[in-house]
């Protein structure tokens, strides 16, 4: 063997993306932000309503529970809505269903795409079984103060990293960043070291990441609803396994043939514009109207707001005309057939039909029974999706993260309704004033359809005081929505 073929096996310093994870999540005082810490308030109330709300439909609940019949922990971790006690593994990944499987929990937009409150399901699910461990040994709970303290680092992590890197550019799917935020929190609130804390982040990083095409045609599928659970759960059980002492990887981002830049990311280096923060809770979407995926959150606005126009006029609609950013034109805009609730969610069209029809667009509206409806794919079918400059350049712009899209119909007598713009939805940072009381009512609407009206009450006590909601324990918020 030739001198320049032996290698060397030094082993070399940390990864600096990883170094980074594991400084941030040590080092960073996140609470110095009140807006951050406010808003993961009412972050957290919108994940726990989505997640409630997705356990009235069986197509969700039926994967919920423990992985085989009887494998219960009593004085586990507690599954929110429903009796079941986990181990923290399988409660994260039940948590992390409920939350995304209806697609409207919070979101993400930026080179990569996502919805950080996924990682809620590896902290809660951990915050409970610590806590109950500790209340078992009469030490004091975790409060929720600690929970929305992760919840702000998990988002920042994988926002700051979904900034400049689009791993869907390369058919990663954006789960990847679930579980290498959830790793990274998951490590700092076992009480693991900086170098343990590394060690899980370098193996959430060797995962690599689930393929896309649960999320696309022909193969769109409810994979795409518990996949987030998965991540968050495979995060925590990394971090459990780094607190036992498992070894890390140093350099399993940057390593050359066989490291995740050149296997996974085409050779290209992970591109980073702006140190790990609280930017991304202060400027997280929220999903408050509707549950569609966000690139067409302002077309379905735009299609309500024509709605009184066109409702006694469909049979005479000759197009429709929908402008949109490049990132929906190239992954929701969708024809033919759509076989399934996650299909029809992620169809830009289907989404712009149902409210143009009905004048609302709900999670029933996706199911089988209002998807026969003929005049959904007559519609579809008159539809032109075309990108608008603007809408491309402006989703991008830091300072503005707009999501615009802007809806026309065109009717056979010559006549048009006028082009409905709507550049924010109302969950974006620039409409809190209007959007937070929606959320909080959001909120209310899915716990009291739950929980019974005495646990309803306290819930929603705790929750509307920054406070109150910070000092309250983990394990009491837990027994108020176990069912």
């Amino acid at each position: 063997m030739s001198k320049a073929a032996v290698l060397d096996a030094a082993r070399p310093e940390f990864d600096a993306v990883i170094r980074d994870i594991a400084d941030y999540v040590l080092d960073y005082d996140v609470t110095r932000s009140e807006e951050a810490m406010q808003t993961a308030r009412y972050c957290w109330m919108d994940t726990i309503g989505c997640g409630l709300y997705a356990l009235n439909y069986p197509a969700c609940t039926k994967l919920l529970g423990p992985v085989v019949p009887g494998a219960l922990l009593p004085g586990g971790a507690r599954v929110p809505g429903t009796s079941y006690e986990l181990d923290p593994v399988r409660a994260a990944w039940n948590i992390g269903a409920m939350v995304r499987w209806l697609d409207y929990n919070d979101t993400w937009l930026a080179a990569e795409w996502g919805h950080p409150s996924d990682n809620l399901g590896a902290i809660l699910a951990l915050a409970d079984w610590l806590s109950r461990r500790r209340l078992a040994r009469g030490e004091p709970s975790l409060t929720l103060r600690e929970v929305i303290v992760a919840m702000i680092q998990a988002h920042e992590i994988q926002g700051v990293i979904a900034l400049e890197n689009s791993f869907n550019r390369v058919g990663l799917d954006h789960v990847m960043l679930v579980r290498i935020a959830s790793t990274a929190v998951a490590a700092r609130m076992l009480g693991c070291s900086r170098e343990e804390i590394r060690n899980a982040v370098s193996h959430a990083w060797i995962d690599g990441s689930a393929l896309r095409t649960y999320r696309h045609a022909p193969n769109t599928g409810s994979r795409k609803s518990w996949a987030a659970g998965d991540a968050s759960a495979r995060g925590l059980f990394l971090a459990l396994l780094a607190e036992r002492g498992e070894m890390g990887y140093p350099s399993a981002i940057t390593a050359p043939t066989w490291g995740f830049q050149d296997v996974l990311f085409e050779g290209k280096e992970l591109r980073f514009s702006q140190p790990y923060g609280t930017y991304v809770m202060e400027n997280i979407l929220f999903k408050i109207s509707f549950p569609a995926e966000f690139h067409a959150q302002t077309a379905v606005e735009a299609a309500l707001a024509l709605h009184p126009q066109v409702r006694d006029r469909l049979d005479q609609i000759e197009r429709i005309v929908i402008e949109t950013q490049e990132s929906a034109d190239r992954i929701i805009n969708k024809t033919g057939p759509l076989d399934n609730p996650a299909d029809r969610d992620h169809c830009l069209q289907y989404m712009v039909a149902v409210p143009l029809i009905f004048g609302r667009l709900t999670a029933e509206d996706y199911e089988d029974e209002v998807a026969a409806d003929p005049r959904i794919d007559a519609l579809r079918e008159r539809m032109e999706v075309v990108e608008n400059p603007r809408f491309t350049r402006e989703y991008l712009e830091p300072d503005k993260r707009a999501i615009g899209n802007a809806v026309q119909v065109f009717f056979r007598d010559g006549s048009a309704t006028d082009k409905v713009v709507v550049d924010y939805p109302v969950g974006h940072r620039r409409r809190r004033a209007e959007g937070i009381p929606l959320l909080v009512e959001k909120f209310e609407r899915y716990v009291r359809g739950r929980l019974s009206p005495k646990h309803a009450e306290r819930l929603l006590a705790i929750c509307a005081d920054q406070e109150r909601f910070e000092q309250t324990s983990v394990d009491e918020v837990m027994a108020l929505m176990a069912v």
